[in-house]
């Protein structure tokens, strides 16, 4: 690509340019990782740990935690460079790896939405076949599909990128990096990379789009038939904000790479970009996680030990 480009740098949009709405923005965005890194790892540190949550929902739900670990740390840490540095420059290579890795962990994160979407459809209306239908080689069959398929997804996007050059002006309206960014530097005509976005963005989000949907309309419908109103009511809040996390998630998406023009909606394109980045991994863990009786068990059991554990070595 470096025979091709024209230009080597490419420059971001600060936030803001008032010095205090910078810091109070640096130390928002700041806890905000924090406690995303925070819940994930320990979400994960329980899952691998606690011999029995090795089970398939909470194998998915520690593949989730890393990969929002994973996802949030592509795009904060250099955004809460920029805005302590107030230097928003960055190498086009840089730039492109970047818009690998939200692709790549984006599409994960559709995929891996869509699967605990269906363990969860099994484990309600179809129990007596769980077992048969969620075994640990199914689960790893499915948890290679959720880490290998967007990957060659996202090598394909970047792949076509070497059709394109770019030559300016090479100001990107956004915090960080992404496809439709490069796009809009571009100097060459990028009508086929944006057919391509949209085909095999359109086929696979819609598959998972559909996947991660269809079994809730499944799991409403066997909510219903529940007498009593206490196990209803449960089971309706438990679904509803886990369909709310995925609604957003989709939107936001939809907004994005879906939407003529988006970028010229500035601050609504950052807000919907924070959501996109930041929130959700944030999310998902309160929504999916912390809430699980189980998890908090075995949480409340660390803690025990813990502070058991310095009057077991002084009696020792």
């Amino acid at each position: 690509m470096k025979n091709q480009t024209s230009i080597t740098n490419v420059l971001l949009m600060s936030l803001s340019d008032d010095q205090e709405t910078i810091h109070v923005l640096f130390i928002f965005f700041l806890l905000i990782y924090l406690m995303t890194v925070f819940s994930n790892f320990l979400i994960l540190l329980l899952v691998v740990t606690c011999a029995h949550l090795h089970t398939p929902m909470y194998s998915f739900l520690g593949n989730l935690a890393f990969l929002d670990m994973s996802y949030s740390s592509v795009t904060a840490p250099s955004m809460l460079s920029h805005l302590i540095t107030q230097h928003w420059s960055m190498s086009l290579s840089e730039c492109i790896a970047q818009v690998f890795c939200v692709l790549y962990f984006a599409g994960s994160d559709a995929f891996l939405l869509a699967s605990m979407s269906y363990d969860r459809y099994v484990a309600i209306c179809r129990p007596l076949h769980y077992s048969q239908l969620m075994s640990w080689s199914m689960c790893t069959k499915m948890a290679s599909l959720v880490w290998s398929t967007p990957f060659l997804i996202s090598i394909t996007y970047i792949i076509c990128l070497r059709r394109l050059t770019f030559c300016g002006p090479n100001l990107i309206q956004n915090f960080f990096c992404d496809l439709p960014h490069l796009f809009q530097i571009s100097c060459t005509d990028p009508t086929i990379n944006v057919l391509i976005l949209l085909i095999v963005g359109g086929v696979f989000g819609t598959a998972a789009f559909v996947i991660t949907f269809y079994p809730y309309v499944r799991i409403f419908r066997a909510v219903l038939r529940i007498r009593t109103s206490d196990g209803k009511s449960k089971a309706f809040s438990t679904c509803t904000s886990h369909l709310t996390v995925v609604l957003i998630f989709y939107l936001s998406v939809a907004f994005i790479y879906l939407v003529p023009d988006a970028n010229n909606f500035l601050i609504l394109n950052q807000v919907v970009t924070v959501i996109y980045t930041l929130i959700t991994p944030l999310l998902n863990p309160l929504i999916y996680g912390l809430r699980s009786k189980d998890l908090k068990a075995a949480l409340q059991k660390a803690l025990h030990i813990h502070r058991l554990h310095p009057d077991t070595a002084t009696r020792r």
